[in-house]
């Protein structure tokens, strides 16, 4: 019958290209929306303030939380590509 609300949110999300990657053109997702893994990597690339090692570890708590480990997510896909373009 009716679509979840997280079908819902993540078909939005979709549309306004948050999920995926521009670049390519086929849909790979960059990260689910549960999956932690580039927290753990992150903490390994450079060194990080108190503050950023806890929200990394610990995850969002609040609203501004969550839109600084955004920021820290999006400063993470900066230095894998970096990291990758240098590579090739």
């Amino acid at each position: 019958m009716g679509k979840s609300i997280k079908d819902l949110t993540l078909s939005y999300m979709d549309k306004l290209g948050v999920l995926w990657d521009d670049k390519k053109k086929e849909k790979n997702l960059i990260t689910k929306l549960d999956d932690t893994s580039w927290q753990k990597e992150f903490l390994e690339m450079k060194s990080h303030s108190t503050s950023d090692v806890r929200l990394l570890m610990q995850g969002a708590k609040g609203f501004r939380d969550a839109w600084h480990l955004g920021s820290l997510h999006e400063e993470y896909k900066i230095m894998k590509r970096r990291e990758h373009q240098q590579q090739q």
